[in-house]
Formats: structure tokens, C-alpha cells, sequence
């Protein structure tokens, strides 16, 4: 079997390098064990055995195949990947201020040499619908403009641990990291989602650290910053913190009119100023929310043939006011609980039994999983490391007590009244 392997292998390089006319012939020597003659010599050409058939052989250079999803086609050197940017979000329509200086400008000084600075990983963090997303599309966006040949690729945390089960049920778990690899820029949005998944934590540790160490760019967002993040792994905590972590706070009342007359200016509307200063004045904690206001406004003034109006302002900041409802964080809910019982949160987090402090660490887990969008794992990893099994036992005996004990009862109106401020 190892002849006729090698058989091959030769025969193969003679056609490739002399055509089909190509004739491979053996000199065999043989020893006579009979007699004392000398070795004899037999030649045997290469039609003694089957034909080999000719085979096409190529090595791409450059695929111009498009690939949306970390399957990797063996043999490629390189691949055309689609970036999954969107051009929409862009430095031009990212309105600065103080509140996002910092941010803004390491976002430029990476754009401008992407992994060429200090700022490597750059992890943009803040709350819901303050532009981490907008702004890390921005830097990807510039980076394709100043940069044609180099690969990015923007992907959400939770799209990227699908990928990496997937690769696992399929086994092309090697496939998926050797993708990943050959990004010159990766940009992950709301990395915080890897809380908990050791298995994510531990592939994209490994692609993290050989992309920071062949120059590449990585960038991440978070609605936390690094010492905040719970059940992540240390070492790759300790990783992000290499970089510049850049917060993204609330605009102030001056930025929140630039972006309303910025969008305004884009849209080619024209709006009293009277009334861009009643929405900013209304409108204080969120960009999206800012901007859905103006839209709705926009609709109403096309659809309706209304004119706009502080009246007609008034009327959809309240309904859209009333309609967000604020999602609180399971952080946040500690802190008031802990504050409400007169304790820190280490302490609601303990091993404890006291029977206040267990109510206090139920009460917690109850709102969360009330006011949160969490899983009950990850709610119980971030009250104490409890399981998913505490947090439902929890709010059941929340509820239980709620129903036969009044001074309890007053616990959760109290608390409620507080969460809902």
C-alpha cells in the first residue's frame, strides 16, 4: 500500500511537470540467493500498470466568494468576507459632545491605524441606546474606506457564540477559529452576553489573543465596564483591560440638540426650534429614544398633514415616554435592595442563612427577574453564584409570602415603588 502510495504521489509531480505523455520506469535490483551471480536488473515501464488518470490540481491565491458565516473553504490563503457594517452609521451623523469625546476619538485613532495604537482592544461601554453600536459600525465603516484589502468583520456576542455551537455539532470547531483568525478587524457588540458560557470564553480567548498578537484590531462593546462584569473568566477580563475602556454616558442638554438638528438636517425637515428644545428638555437618558421621538413626530406631521406643535410634541413624548418602559440592571436592583434592608451587597451576595438577609437576597432575585430581561442562570450567577433552580425557588417564595405575611407585603410595595422611580 505505502509503494503504490508513493506510485502516485511521483507519477502525479511527472505529469504535472511533463504533460500526460509523462512515463514513470522502475529499476529494480534483485538478489540472487541461489547463486553467487550478480545482482540482476529488471525494468519495469509504467504501463505494466494501470494508467493514472491526470488530475487537475490548483492552489487559489484569492477567492472572491463571499462568506457570511465562519466556514472555511481548505486550501483558501484568502477569503472575501462580507463585513456585516452598516454604512448608515458613520462618523458624519455620530454627533459629539461631552459625553462621548473620549469614546469618539479613540474610535478615530484606531480608524485612522487599526492596530497600529494603544487603544488595542478599544471597549466602547454604557447604557442601553447611547450609541455603542452606531459608533463601533463607524470605526468599521472607516476602516473599510481607508483600508480596502483588510478583512472586518462586525458580529454580535450572541451570533457568535451560535456559530461556535454550530461548529461544535458539526466538528469544524478548527474551522471556526481558523476563520475568525484571519480577521484583520473584529468587532463585537455587547460582549457581556459571554457571561457564563465557558465553553464561547474559552474559543474566543484563544482567537483574541492571536489576533492581538499578530497586530490585528479588536474591538468590543458592553453595557458594563470590565470590573463590573460578572462571570467572565479573569484571564480574559484581565485581556480587555489592555487596552482603553471608553464610557458612553448620557448626552447633556447641548449634545441632545445636535442631534436632534443633526438628524433633522439629514432627513431634510424643518422643525421650530422651540419645539427641538421641548423634546431635549424631555428626553434625557437615551439616543434612540430621542430620535424615535422626532421620527414619530415626522410621521404624524407626512401622514396626518399636521403641523408641528408643542401640542403635538407634548402628546408623543408622553406616549412614547410611557410606552419605554425602563429596564432596570440586576446590579441596580441589588444596590436598592441592600440599601432598603440596611446592608452592602457583599453581604446580600454571602452564604449566610440569617433569615433577613435570605429575604433581602430573594427579594433581589425576585425583582430581577421581574424587571430584567435575564435568564434565571444568569441572575443567579450574578446574586451570589446561585443556580438557575434558587432563583425560581425565589420568587416563589416571594410570592407565597407576599400573599401571608403583611409586614413582607409592605417589603415588596416599598421596593417596588422605589425600582419604579
Amino acid at each position: 500500500m505505502a509503494g503504490r502510495a508513493l506510485y502516485k504521489i511521483v507519477a502525479c509531480c511527472l505529469v504535472r511537470q511533463l504533460g500526460n505523455e509523462a512515463k514513470l520506469v522502475y529499476d529494480v535490483k534483485m538478489e540472487n540467493t541461489y547463486s553467487s551471480n550478480s545482482p540482476q536488473t529488471v525494468k519495469i515501464p509504467s504501463s505494466n500498470r494501470n494508467p493514472l488518470k491526470p488530475q487537475k490540481v490548483t492552489v487559489p491565491i484569492e477567492s472572491k466568494r463571499e462568506l457570511k458565516n465562519p466556514f472555511v473553504i481548505p486550501g483558501l490563503q484568502k477569503v472575501k468576507i462580507e463585513s456585516q457594517l452598516n454604512p448608515n452609521y458613520n462618523f458624519a451623523n455620530f454627533v459629539e459632545g461631552d459625553s462621548n469625546r473620549l469614546a469618539r476619538s479613540a474610535g478615530m485613532a484606531v480608524a485612522n491605524k487599526p492596530g497600529g495604537t494603544s487603544f488595542n482592544p478599544l471597549l466602547i461601554y454604557g447604557g442601553v441606546g447611547l450609541g455603542k453600536t452606531h459608533l463601533t459600525h463607524a470605526i468599521g465603516v472607516e476602516i473599510k474606506d481607508k483600508y480596502p484589502d483588510k478583512t472586518v468583520l462586525y458580529i454580535s456576542s450572541e451570533k457568535f457564540t451560535q456559530q461556535f455551537i454550530d461548529s461544535v455539532k458539526s466538528n469544524t470547531r478548527n474551522d471556526f477559529i481558523h476563520f475568525y483568525q484571519m480577521i484583520d478587524v473584529l468587532l463585537i457588540d455587547d460582549v457581556q452576553f459571554l457571561s457564563g458560557k465557558a465553553g464561547t470564553q474559552d474559543v474566543f480567548f484563544h482567537i483574541f489573543n492571536h489576533l492581538h498578537q499578530n497586530g490585528k484590531q479588536v474591538i468590543l462593546t458592553s453595557d458594563k465596564a470590565p470590573v463590573d462584569m460578572q462571570d467572565i473568566e479573569q484571564r480574559l477580563l484581565s485581556r480587555f483591560k489592555w487596552g482603553l475602556s471608553a464610557e458612553l454616558q448620557a448626552p447633556d442638554y447641548e449634545t441632545r440638540i445636535s442631534i436632534l438638528q443633526n438628524k433633522l438636517y439629514r432627513d431634510g425637515v424643518e422643525m421650530p426650534e422651540e419645539i427641538v428644545e421641548y423634546i431635549a428638555k424631555n428626553i434625557k437618558c437615551n439616543v434612540r429614544e430621542l430620535e424615535g421621538v422626532l421620527i414619530s413626530m415626522i410621521a404624524q406631521a407626512s401622514f396626518n398633514r399636521r403641523e408641528f406643535t408643542i401640542e403635538l410634541a407634548k402628546q408623543i413624548v408622553d406616549k412614547f415616554v410611557k410606552s419605554t418602559k425602563k429596564e432596570l440592571s440586576i446590579d441596580y436592583i441589588q444596590k436598592v435592595v441592600s440599601k432598603y434592608f440596611d446592608m452592602d451587597v457583599a453581604t446580600l451576595q454571602s452564604k449566610t442563612r440569617k433569615r433577613h438577609i435570605v429575604q433581602a437576597r430573594q427579594l433581589a432575585m425576585y425583582f430581577s427577574k421581574r424587571m430584567t430581561k435575564s435568564s434565571l442562570a444568569s441572575i443567579g450567577s450574578q446574586i451570589g453564584k446561585r443556580d438557575h433552580a434558587t432563583v425560581l425557588h425565589a420568587c416563589k417564595t416571594v410570592d407565597n409570602l407576599t400573599e401571608t405575611d403583611k409586614q413582607f407585603k409592605k417589603y415588596v410595595e416599598d421596593l417596588t415603588k422605589k425600582l419604579s422611580l
